[in-house]
């Protein structure tokens, strides 16, 4: 169905969308290669929410020339009004002749409807080049889009024996420096870096992306469930951090919102935060990608809730001792039937530590 020249050009679109990896939240990462008579005539990608799409910028760089041609997108072109007008139409406008698309848009706005526009005007559409690839690099808008939740990766930085930190809580650092700045990077492609209140009291993190170039810091989210967080802390500096918790202390919410931070009240039968409840509200605040950077405790009980879809774990060639403090919280088992299984997609070293990214099933 599609030849090694349409493979050429569809890499070079993904290599394009990677470019926004960044910068396109809440939108998709997209890139777009326009091609007539076996040359590139125009190329582009979406850089940031509210700016031009893929499409558009690659037919501003095109002109004329798009007439009669072929272009290739990593997603399906909008039909829609959103925050820009839609991609298919503007296309269709631009007198193109074949589309390939990498994959069909899981928003329910589109959903095959910018395909069938371009075919209804006489456009060729063929859909599912590297779709596999597309799919990686936008994994967070597809599950916010098809499941109402996003993404969650959870980070862990750990020793050899499984150890997060020293019993008295001492952590910085297990692992090196080129690890942390690899870590920098995920909180870089997230829209939100979550924790808990037991790691903004032990750790007082800023939880900020530096190292890495990006005009855009994540949304900071703290579990808190009795609302124990300080004014104070570091993490609240910035303004407008999201803090979800189970108890209505008002003049606690009023204090905290002095300094910026949003608070939400979502308790659970148990009176702490309900989980499911607050990963359906971040899918509401259009969060494609969630990193977690949490203790024990909470990285457990997302886990055990099952909401979580990927582990990175960076694991330093040093060994802390039995009494340290382990990874996860989860319940004992009694059977090894009843072990979590994940599937390993990633090993590999950054310097001196081992980086292992695994996903559940």
């Amino acid at each position: 169905m599609f030849s090694s020249t349409d493979h050429t050009y569809m890499s070079l679109a993904l290599q394009l969308a990677e470019k926004g990896l960044y910068s396109t939240s809440p939108n998709p990462r997209v890139g777009c290669v326009i091609v007539r008579d076996g040359h590139v005539v125009g190329s582009g990608w979406h850089e940031r929410a509210g700016q031009p799409h893929a499409e558009i910028n690659a037919l501003n760089a095109a002109g004329a020339a798009a007439q009669g041609s072929t272009v290739y997108v990593t997603l399906e072109p909008c039909s829609h009004h959103g925050r820009t007008p839609p991609c298919a139409e503007a296309l269709i406008k631009a007198g193109i002749t074949r589309l390939v698309a990498a994959m069909q848009d899981p928003n329910p706005l589109v959903a095959g409807k910018g395909g069938a526009l371009m075919r209804q005007a006489g456009v060729a559409v063929e859909t599912g080049l590297m779709e596999a690839e597309a799919r990686a690099l936008n994994i967070g808008f597809i599950t916010r889009m098809t499941c109402r939740r996003p993404w969650v990766r959870m980070k862990i930085a750990a020793s050899l024996d499984g150890k997060t930190a020293l019993n008295n809580g001492a952590s910085q650092w297990i692992t090196g420096d080129a690890a942390r700045r690899d870590g920098h990077r995920l909180r870089a492609r997230s829209c939100a870096v979550l924790t808990g209140i037991g790691t903004v009291l032990a750790d007082n993190p800023q939880l900020t992306v530096r190292h890495v170039e990006t005009f855009r810091q994540p949304l900071r989210v703290v579990v808190d469930s009795r609302l124990e967080i300080p004014v104070e802390a570091r993490i609240l500096r910035n303004g407008g951090e999201l803090i979800f918790t189970a108890t209505a202390s008002e003049k606690k919410i009023v204090a905290l919102r002095d300094v910026g931070a949003r608070i939400l009240v979502l308790p659970d039968k148990n009176d702490n935060v309900d989980l499911f409840a607050m990963m359906q509200t971040l899918a509401d605040f259009e969060i494609n990608e969630v990193l977690v950077e949490a203790g024990g405790k909470l990285n457990g009980s997302l886990i055990s809730a099952g909401l979580v879809d990927e582990l990175v774990i960076y694991l330093s060639p040093c060994l802390i001792g039995d009494a340290a403090l382990g990874m996860l919280k989860l319940p004992e088992l009694v059977d090894l039937a009843q072990k979590r299984t994940l599937k390993i997609y990633d090993l590999r070293t950054v310097a001196s530590d081992i980086r292992i990214t695994a996903r559940f099933p």
